[in-house]
């Protein structure tokens, strides 16, 4: 037990000790951007690069609230995205409408799906040469189109809302996301055929009114604005932003829990390595680290993850009937799932990476199993006559022997056997002291003897 606490006790405090130092990172105002502030005129250029998440969502919510402390004459994002999660670009939407300050949204490269809402959600749009708006029609994770008639319908009235707010013609913005109907887009001269979106370039975009400005690049674009003389202020995603950005996918973020899994589970049955553990308690640092930033995960759910582990490692030595390991499991499981954005997908998340870990875990055990955790409680020492070891003497090389009774044997009692007294039975018969004997048979340390007097 002492063992367990040990282990325990230390792979709680590398927890404890890994989760602090990544949450240590986590951006606060910069005191740049409060330093610059005491400029009349600021413009602030943030990024929006990428694909949309929470992650991006968080990034957005805390660069506008540093932004606006400014009161900048304009706020400028740079956007690049193919699209992503809707339920973050309409909260990043609504973020971007309700700011106070003037916000032009600069496409650089892509402005795609959800992209092309976000871009319509700014006061302004500008584009680079052979930068796209558009192609908004929904799909799924699998990128294949969404034939929900009522989903497809609320995402098209929302993106007609969107381009009417700033008086863009909701036809050319439905003809972007509804693969149904046919348009006819008359500032383009054409017509966008049922089962196709319409994507707009750069020069498309000026000719619809979907872009106010088409620049080069930002500072072209601040002297479009005749803004070129203004204070330039330039909010980037902190460290902790950028890693968080990289863990939340899909793929890493599976891959992170089976290294928690695998490599606490390792440490757990196959002691002494210490990597393993190290590796699985990162893992789990930097999943519930991610989705921290993400705004996902809170602290309860990093508390109930620790509790899990703690319980799992607890069934392993404290007989429960299973009841610490079901409640350590639902702990574990409940952490996880609560820390992502889709319930469904985390579940699948942890099921992959629950399996995968298993497989290795139990070759590793099987390959290092003299390590075993259990090696401390099972005897496996075999206490074989080859090894040294006998259950009791056995005076086999007496049989035929002769001595001499040193007691009276009645059957019992003790004999002189080449100069050696042992403790002796008869056969049945009386033998007197000092009588001649001899032994006739041995059973373990039964040592049967006959009076010579006998033979």
């Amino acid at each position: 037990m002492r063992f367990l606490r040990e282990r325990t006790f230390g792979l709680a405090i590398l927890a404890l000790v890994t989760i602090m130092l990544l949450f240590s990172s986590i951006p606060f105002v910069s005191a740049q951007a409060k330093a610059d502030g005491r400029s009349v005129h600021n413009v602030v250029v943030l990024p929006l690069k990428g694909t949309v998440n929470p992650v991006m969502e968080s990034f957005l919510y805390r660069a506008l609230e540093e932004a606006e402390q400014l009161s900048p004459e304009a706020i400028i994002i740079e956007m690049d995205t193919p699209g992503g999660e809707l339920e973050s670009a309409g909260k990043i939407s609504q973020r971007i409408i309700t700011s106070p300050v003037r916000t032009i949204m600069f496409v650089e490269g892509n402005a795609a799906s959800a992209g092309s809402y976000l871009a319509l959600s700014a006061n302004e749009i500008a584009m680079t040469p052979g930068s796209a708006i558009g192609s908004a029609a929904l799909v799924d994770r699998a990128h294949n189109y969404v034939d929900d008639p009522k989903l497809v319908a609320m995402w098209v009235s929302k993106m007609k809302a969107v381009a009417q707010k700033n008086g863009r013609d909701p036809i050319i913005a439905q003809a972007m996301a509804d693969l149904q109907g046919s348009y006819e887009i008359k500032e383009l001269g054409r017509t966008v055929p049922s089962g196709e979106v319409l994507s707009l370039s750069s020069e498309d975009a000026r000719k619809a009114g979907y872009t106010e400005y088409v620049a080069s690049n930002t500072t072209d674009l601040l002297k479009q604005l005749k803004l070129d003389q203004a204070n330039l202020v330039q909010i980037e995603p902190s460290i902790s932003e950028q890693i968080a950005a990289f863990v939340v996918h899909p793929g890493i973020a599976t891959l992170l829990l089976f290294l928690g899994i695998a490599g606490v589970a390792i440490e757990l049955f196959v002691p002494g390595f210490g990597v393993p553990g190290i590796l699985g308690i990162a893992g789990f640092g930097l999943y519930f680290f991610g989705h921290y930033i993400a705004g996902l995960a809170g602290v309860e759910t990093i508390v109930l993850f620790i509790i899990g582990l703690i319980l799992l490692a607890l069934e392993l030595f404290i007989p429960s009937f299973g009841i610490l390991g079901i409640l350590g499991s639902l702990s574990l499981i409940t952490g996880v799932v609560l820390a992502a954005n889709d319930t469904g997908h985390a579940l699948l998340s942890l099921g992959i990476a629950f399996v995968a870990a298993l497989v290795v875990v139990i070759i590793v055990v099987r390959i290092f199993k003299h390590r075993g955790i259990w090696n401390k409680f099972i005897l496996r020492d075999s206490l074989s006559t080859d090894e040294g070891y006998v259950s009791n003497v056995n005076h086999t090389e007496l049989i035929g022997k002769t001595g001499r009774a040193l007691t009276t044997l009645r059957p019992s009692g003790t004999a002189l056997i080449d100069d050696i007294k042992y403790d002796v039975v008869t056969d049945g018969a009386f033998v007197s002291r000092d009588e001649a004997i001899k032994v006739v048979q041995v059973e373990g340390v039964r040592i049967v003897v006959r009076s010579l007097n006998q033979d």
